[in-house]
């Protein structure tokens, strides 16, 4: 394609927006388009696809269609039929022509950095076939004072900005874990992954489009990585008339879900899916409505077992010694076998590098992989350059290497990050510092020497240690000054940089924190054993600092 007369935007990928609709109010469906309209990223197109409507919107969408020509475009069924959310969503899917797809329900409105913001998370995460953040739950559109108090934003219940491969999310969210799923609104989706999986099941139309879209998300979920974002990128309207409200009042969610359930069992079968933690969670959930009878015998039967459990209790604490309470509770609990780990001195002391990569340095080279888009132009290393040629490849036309004493053949600078007058201000596009800072005492005046030396729109790429073994005495001396949380990381760069422009992010969860300590490598984990994030076990801490 010659894109010699193209404009900027439109050499950006097309986003498809698609609005659904039936009836709607004028003003929310009105409202809806307008927060198309007002998207700072321009390429898009907007199809808006009429469920056979008859309350006058369909002359809404035409007139929108009218006055945006080659932008806007007004879809309906044939005869115009109503067919359904679903049937009326896979229409527009059909009828798009972007890279990405984004829905819009058309009583919802999207803040006006959505597509430009999920775009370019996109286009950093190749692999990733959707992306979702968080949603406002909308009281306040009423303009009541009392409303305006209840809006809320729910927590997504997992950790975010952070690439999830299938199945976590079916596992990890609802309908079958705890966390929540986003809202149709919320997402951005690829077309090439979103017809491969088939669309929306257009069986779920009435009451059953209650679970259209998760049934949407856990097929998409099922097969593709999707990324999760800690953002905000819309306002879910509650109101008596959606659909949600008129399954709850008319007292027929329990149907819906079992609908929902039993189609999510045939899918699975029809897949071949067997995954364990899947089918344990997935019989947990049909349970009660297969099994009613046996369900509430169970469910009393296990309430008189805690009622034992409670009795008990108070007895061993009224009647018995501490110590016999807390031999009684060790019993109960079981033993531990420690296995290999029982022990005093690690597995290995080389951080892991005696039986091949350290978990560290995964979490060091995904970070960087994460944020090779910024290694550019002239970088500074610190130690050696292999990170600026690895990530950094041709689009770095500039290399050098601070080390803090003669000797090295690598280095281009000598000198101490926290007395270093003579490096010159405004020098760098990027610095990559790995597991650095932790070794400079007087580590603010490192910082603001990082701050003075990196170029306005430079960025500076910083890898800390959080869990971890005090050094090992060689290379930069015994000089292991620091450990850090994600919160001292973010309070110590927002001192130099402005609090909007510092990301920082953990990795680690408890056992890759203990793999770590012991020196095990990350071929002795499996994947998802490494990339799963506990902000609690923080084994090391990245941020990203860019200078404005």
């Amino acid at each position: 394609m010659d894109t010699t007369n193209l404009t900027n935007y439109e050499k950006e990928p097309l986003v498809s927006c698609i609005i659904n609709f039936y009836n709607v109010s004028e003003i929310f469906f009105q409202e809806a388009i307008e927060s198309v309209l007002a998207q700072t990223y321009k390429n898009w197109e907007l199809l808006l696809v009429d469920d056979g409507s008859t309350n006058g919107s369909n002359e809404i969408a035409l007139e929108y269609a009218k006055n945006y020509p080659q932008k806007i475009y007004y879809l309906q069924h044939e005869n115009h039929q109503n067919r359904g959310a679903s049937a009326t969503r896979n229409l527009g899917i059909k009828n798009a022509s972007g890279e990405f797809i984004a829905f819009l329900d058309s009583d919802d409105i999207w803040f006006s950095h959505k597509l430009e913001q999920q775009v370019e998370i996109m286009q950093d995460n190749p692999l990733a076939a959707m992306v979702y953040g968080k949603s406002l739950f909308w009281h306040s559109w009423t303009g009541i004072e009392q409303d305006a108090q209840s809006d809320y934003i729910p927590k997504l219940g997992i950790e975010t900005n952070q690439l999830y491969t299938p199945p976590q999310l079916v596992i990890l969210c609802y309908p079958l874990g705890k966390a929540n799923t986003p809202t149709p609104a919320d997402i951005l989706v690829r077309r090439e992954a979103i017809i491969e999986i088939g669309g929306f099941e257009e069986d779920f139309k009435g009451v059953y489009q209650l679970y259209e879209d998760q049934v949407l998300f856990t097929k998409l979920f099922l097969r593709f990585p999707v990324f999760v974002a800690n953002k905000l990128w819309d306002k879910y309207r509650l109101h008596q008339d959606s659909c949600c409200s008129n399954v709850i009042q008319a007292g027929k969610y329990e149907s819906v879900r079992f609908y929902y359930l039993n189609w999510l069992g045939n899918y699975l079968n029809d897949q071949g899916i067997n995954n364990y933690k899947i089918r344990q969670l997935y019989f947990k959930a049909i349970f009660p409505y297969r099994y009613p009878s046996l369900y509430k015998i169970l469910k009393i039967f296990h309430s008189f077992l805690l009622s034992i459990k409670k009795y008990i209790k108070l007895v061993v604490r009224q009647r018995l010694p501490f110590s016999v309470q807390m031999k009684i509770k060790r019993w109960f609990m079981g033993r531990i076998r420690f296995g290999n780990l029982r022990r005093l001195t690690p597995i290995g002391k080389e951080f892991g590098r005696e039986r091949g990569l350290p978990v560290d340095r995964l979490y060091i080279e995904e970070f960087l992989a994460d944020n090779l888009q910024y290694v550019h132009g002239h970088v500074l290393e610190i130690g050696d350059a292999t990170y600026t040629r690895r990530f950094g490849g041709e689009r770095v036309k500039k290399s050098d290497v601070l080390h803090v004493v003669e000797g090295n053949p690598e280095a281009t600078i000598v000198g101490d990050l926290s007395k270093a007058d003579h490096i010159p201000s405004e020098y760098f596009d990027c610095i990559i510092i790995t597991q650095t800072l932790n070794r400079i005492y007087d580590i603010r005046s490192a910082l603001a020497t990082l701050f003075r030396i990196l170029k306005s729109g430079g960025v500076l790429l910083v890898t800390v240690p959080g869990i971890s073994k005090v050094g090992d005495g060689s290379d930069w001396g015994d000089d292991w000054h620091w450990a850090f949380t994600d919160q001292s990381a973010r309070l110590l760069f927002e001192e130099f940089f402005n609090k909007p422009n510092v990301e920082v992010e953990t990795y680690g969860n408890v056992l890759t924190a203990i793999a770590f300590l012991h020196g095990i490598a990350t071929e002795d984990l499996t994947r998802e054993e490494l990339v799963y994030k506990d902000k609690e076990y923080q084994v090391i801490i990245t941020v990203k600092a860019v200078k404005i």
